[in-house]
C-alpha cells in the first residue's frame, strides 16, 4: 500500500466514524425537528382530558391544548395519534408515538417501560353510583365495578380491595353505558373524569360522586426510555408553561368556574418532582 493509499483509506474510515458517530448521537428529540412533525398519543374519549368534539368532530382537551403548545414550542406540527389506556406504552414503545399526553399516572411499574416528565396534575380515584348506594369505603369490596383497562384504577381496586368485582372495559364512555345500563353498580377513574362524566348526564341527579377518594395520582407525559433530551425539552417547556401562565390558562379553559368540570387546581406544575423513574 503506497502512503497516499494509506491516507486516503485513513480518511476514508475517520469519515465512515465520524457519519456512524452522528447517527448514534441522532435521538427523537432531532427525529421530530427534522420530520417537523410530533405525534402525540391522546385520549379520544376521556373528556375532558382528550375526547372528539361533537360539533367540530376534532380531538380537544386539556391534554391535547398541552401537547400542542409543546408542538409549538419545537416549531413543528402535531399528528395525534388516537389511544385508550391499555395502548398508551406500546404506541411509545413501537415507534408509533414520540409523547403520550393521555391522563398518564406515574408508577414505578410504568418507569421500567417509558420517562416520565415531572407531573403536570394531580388526581385522586373515586366512584361514580347510583345516588345513595356507595355510602363507606368497606362497600367497594361488595359491589361490581367497572373501570377501564390497564389503568392504575384498575391495579389500586385489585390490590387494595381484592374482593371487589371488577369489570374491565377499554374506554371510559364504556364503562359509563355499563353503568347506566345495571351491568355495575358504580364505575370508577379520577375524579376529574368523573366529574365531567357526570355533569353530561341527562339524568345526573339519580348519580353521585361519593366523598369517598382510594388514591392521589400525579399525571405526567411520557417519553420512550433513554430520550433524555426529548425529556428534558418536555420538563424545561412545562416549567416555563407554569411560569408565563399558559399552564393555568389551559387548565382554566376545561377545569375553571365556567368550564363544565370545575375542579379546583391541586398542583402547579414544579411543586412535585416526577415521581417514579
Amino acid at each position: 500500500m503506497t502512503r497516499s493509499t494509506f491516507i486516503l483509506s485513513s480518511l476514508a474510515l475517520a469519515i465512515g466514524s465520524f457519519t456512524l458517530a452522528g447517527a448514534a448521537w441522532a435521538d427523537r428529540l432531532d427525529d421530530v425537528k427534522k420530520a417537523g412533525v410530533l405525534r402525540v398519543a391522546a385520549f379520544d374519549g376521556n373528556p375532558p382530558f382528550g375526547y372528539i368534539d361533537p360539533a367540530s368532530k376534532k380531538q380537544v382537551g386539556h391534554d391535547i391544548d398541552l401537547a400542542t403548545e409543546f408542538a409549538k414550542s419545537l416549531g413543528v406540527k402535531i399528528e395525534l395519534v388516537p389511544t385508550n389506556p391499555a395502548n398508551r406504552i406500546p404506541l411509545l414503545t413501537s415507534g408509533k408515538a414520540d409523547v403520550v399526553f393521555a391522563s398518564f399516572t406515574i408508577t414505578d411499574e410504568r418507569a421500567k417501560a417509558v420517562d416520565f416528565t415531572t407531573p403536570y396534575f394531580l388526581v385522586g380515584q373515586q366512584f361514580l353510583a347510583k345516588k345513595g348506594l356507595l355510602k363507606d369505603v368497606a362497600q367497594i369490596n361488595e359491589i361490581r365495578i367497572g373501570t377501564e383497562k390497564g389503568t392504575t384504577m384498575e391495579s389500586n381496586l385489585r390490590k387494595n380491595y381484592p374482593e371487589a368485582k371488577v369489570v374491565l372495559y377499554d374506554d371510559s364512555p364504556f364503562a359509563l353505558a355499563a353503568l347506566r345500563n345495571g351491568n355495575v353498580q358504580a364505575i370508577t377513574n379520577d375524579g376529574v373524569k368523573l366529574t365531567a362524566q357526570w355533569n353530561a348526564l341527562p339524568d345526573k341527579e339519580k348519580y353521585e360522586i361519593p366523598a369517598i377518594t382510594v388514591s392521589k395520582e400525579y399525571l405526567g407525559a411520557a417519553v420512550p426510555k433513554g430520550e433524555t433530551r426529548l425529556l428534558e425539552a418536555l420538563n424545561t417547556w412545562l416549567a416555563e408553561s407554569e411560569r408565563n401562565g399558559r399552564a393555568l390558562a389551559i387548565y382554566d379553559t376545561w377545569f375553571g368556574p365556567n368550564s363544565k368540570a370545575p375542579l379546583p387546581r391541586l398542583l402547579k406544575i414544579g411543586d412535585q418532582r416526577v415521581a417514579a423513574r
